[in-house]
């Protein structure tokens, strides 16, 4: 009768990514917290750690002369992290294997920021990109666009809807606040000057949702076209521009 939509569902490779991303953000999320509770003892003993990675973290605690109560609170934590980072690294060692065999994911990777667990969690959320008919349904089902509150009279608009994956949007966001923060170089130029030009009309915040935004409908096409991140189109127009058009 056509009632309702037809609802996509996911290929097994791309669920099966799914779950494997999901874990891995559920150590690295857990890693965060034993890291902040051990820095919050050590604040307690007046103690501060030297700035570093997250994998570094272990090595970093035992240069210092800690008392032997503080190194018994911490000891069950520091053994956890050890084993976190093993696995971590395993699950990254996975995202390198999918990355050099998924030419689509690889493609991804030719954004500027944009590393293997950004591209492969987008692929994975896309799955089969003929359904979607533009780069504005793209961006609409990770809620990346803002929410309608229009009437007949006035048209308004308010924050982002936040529909669809929180992972993509995240990531993409994250990925805009490191071209904002960083300085340009010849692939990121255009996409930080246009950032920046938002950022000093509605700051910084703003900007980097809206270059996250772009950079959705940026990996969209290149993932219906197979092609490669390019700074200039062979007019010379900016890729990232006309994708956004």
């Amino acid at each position: 009768m056509g009632a309702y939509r037809k609802a996509h569902r996911s290929s097994e490779r791309q669920r099966h990514i799914r779950a494997e991303l999901s874990v891995r953000e559920t150590m690295v999320t857990t890693r965060t917290k034993y890291i902040v509770l051990i820095k919050s003892l050590f604040s307690r003993e007046g103690w501060r750690l030297t700035g570093g990675s997250s994998e570094s973290f272990g090595e970093r605690v035992k240069l210092l002369q800690l008392s032997p109560q503080l190194q018994s609170e911490i000891e069950p934590l520091l053994i956890l992290l050890k084993a976190l980072n093993e696995q971590i690294k395993a699950a990254d060692r996975k995202l390198e294997e999918l990355v050099e065999t998924d030419q689509t994911v690889k493609r991804l990777t030719s954004v500027p920021g944009v590393g293997k667990v950004t591209a492969t969690a987008f692929v994975a959320a896309i799955d089969e990109v003929q359904r979607f008919a533009d780069a504005k349904q793209v961006r609409s089902y990770f809620g990346l666009v803002p929410r309608e509150f229009s009437s007949g009279e006035k048209q308004m608009r308010g924050h982002i809807s936040k529909a669809g994956s929180r992972r993509i949007r995240s990531l993409l966001v994250e990925v805009g606040w490191g071209i904002i923060n960083r300085e340009s170089n010849a692939l990121t130029k255009s996409l930080r000057d246009w950032a920046m030009k938002i950022a000093a009309r509605r700051g910084k915040k703003i900007a980097a949702v809206a270059l996250a935004r772009k950079l959705a409908g940026t990996l969209y096409a290149l993932c219906r076209d197979q092609t490669e991140f390019s700074p200039k189109s062979n007019k010379g127009e900016s890729l990232q521009m006309r994708l956004a058009a």
